[in-house]
């Protein structure tokens, strides 16, 4: 199954994310099928390609909770 979930990077106590679509049986670090943005949690900054995550809306991944209430804020979905 297709999911939409954060991949951290970053270094120690510095945490930043990837925006990611993968397996849900792979590792939260792993090789991603695609990266379709990036989160910060300490700038609060975030960058969201649209097209790409409704995309693979569409083609039936589905967001982690985390993920789903982040692109509520940003208003990608409803």
């Amino acid at each position: 199954m297709l999911k939409l979930r954060l991949k951290r990077i970053g270094r120690k106590r510095s945490p930043s994310y990837r925006l990611v679509v993968m397996e849900n049986t792979f590792r939260r670090d792993g090789r991603p099928i695609e990266e379709v943005g990036y989160y910060n949690p300490i700038s609060k900054e975030s960058h969201f390609e649209i097209e790409k995550i409704q995309k693979w809306l569409r083609h039936g991944a589905k967001p982690t909770k985390v993920v789903s209430s982040l692109l509520k804020k940003a208003e990608i979905i409803s």
